[in-house]
């Protein structure tokens, strides 16, 4: 993309290794990094943004956390307009930047975007994770085996993908996740939103934790959070902007006229999710937390969305369910129309009735069905019929 298009725009949450990846874009070119993190730097961006992006001359401008200064957008279109060169500008973000009401344009046709997550387990463990792209290929999964257990699945979900916290004992994890949120809502907030009381927006961040993966319900969000049912979107697109939390749509192929129209939220890392739902790793081993099925979903369906950004096939996720009470926890769709079906289960056996709303699919859409599998914690996947497995969820990294 940097050899190519004059500006990438690489955005993500706080702390999921933005500024390092930037920095390994531009090492071998000649490139200034600046970060408006730095009041100093932020003050002569202000001040005159037009010298301020220009001082990398025929360099990489590498201009960190660019939303605390929207005014650059601008001039930065300006100077690519007067100069189209391939890689004139790098620039990173920690709220999207298209979200913000005080971004004054778009950078349409001008720039692209890398969207960055925390690390995936195949990143962690430096294998090759693009578990759809190898099912689009070869949906037949029978014979794969893994030495992952369930202890090491609880381990993965409290970890989750944060760079700085991955080699951290359990109790500075924890002590690590409850100041990130506390300082992005009481000060990166006020940069998105000046105006909104952070102590709401984190009263609705932690509900959508303890409901991981689960259907968005605004009225019980306003009820336990003890806000106005007109306020909860607001909260939700903030969190949005900040990458805290995800909406997983609904999947409506007009396959009857009853699906259902709500969309499932989720915390964007499973490790951020368990924290603020006071979850612990010997629950989720113990199957004692009653939210562990829908901790392995959020699990999953994260790793997905970063496979995603790098598999070989172009796919986009939903879920389904219809007003019946048939229900598929991850739906991929496949540009050429072909669909993958997954349910998520934490235990390690697989029963007939979880192959329910995957045979419905199966049945309905005929060809156009590659596979449905349940994903839960055994070691070996397993044959159910006719397109059906059921699969380790290691599978997403090692298959």
């Amino acid at each position: 993309m940097l050899d190519t298009f004059t500006t990438v725009v690489v955005q993500g949450a706080r702390q999921v290794g933005k500024s390092t990846f930037a920095e390994m874009l531009v090492a071998d070119r000649d490139h200034l990094r600046v970060t408006l993190d730095d009041e100093e730097m932020l003050a002569a961006a202000v001040d005159d943004p037009r010298t301020f992006i220009d001082q990398a001359r025929d360099g990489t401008l590498v201009i960190d956390e660019v939303q605390r200064a929207p005014g650059l957008i601008l001039p930065i279109k300006a100077s690519i307009d007067r100069k189209r060169r391939p890689g004139r500008f790098v620039l990173t973000g920690s709220s999207d930047l298209l979200r913000l009401t005080r971004t004054p344009d778009s950078l349409a046709g001008r720039a692209v975007t890398v969207n960055l997550r925390t690390l995936s387990q195949g990143e962690i463990r430096l294998q090759r994770d693009d578990v759809l792209g190898r099912i689009h290929a070869n949906p037949d999964v029978t014979g794969f085996h893994t030495a992952t257990v369930r202890a090491d699945y609880a381990e993965a979900i409290a970890a989750g993908g944060y760079p700085e916290v991955l080699p951290l004992s359990p109790r500075l994890r924890a002590t690590w996740f409850d100041g990130y949120v506390d300082r992005l809502l009481e000060r990166d907030l006020s940069d998105v939103a000046p105006r909104v009381d952070p102590a709401r927006v984190a009263s609705v961040l932690r509900l959508i934790a303890a409901n991981q993966s689960g259907e968005l319900v605004k009225a019980r969000v306003a009820r336990d959070a003890h806000v106005p049912e007109s306020s909860v979107t607001g909260y939700l697109d903030l969190l949005e902007t900040m990458y805290l939390v995800g909406v997983l749509r609904p999947w409506t192929p007009n396959l009857t006229s009853r699906e259902a129209s709500r969309p499932k939220t989720y915390v964007t890392d499973p490790g951020l999710a368990l924290r603020l739902a006071r979850g612990s790793v010997e629950q989720l081993v113990a199957l004692s937390n009653p939210h562990i099925g829908q901790a392995m979903e959020g699990f999953v369906l994260t790793e997905l969305l970063k496979q995603r950004e790098w598999s070989a096939q172009e796919f986009e996720l939903f879920h389904f369910r219809d007003r019946n009470g048939l229900e598929v926890d991850i739906v991929a769709e496949f540009f050429d129309g072909s669909v993958v079906a997954m349910e998520v289960k934490a235990g390690s056996t697989a029963r007939a009735a979880q192959f329910a709303g995957l045979k419905a699919l199966r049945d309905r859409l005929g060809d156009r069905f590659i596979g449905g599998y349940v994903l839960n914690t055994a070691q070996q996947s397993t044959p159910f019929g006719d397109r059906l497995w059921s699969l380790p969820v290691a599978a997403l990294w090692e298959l």
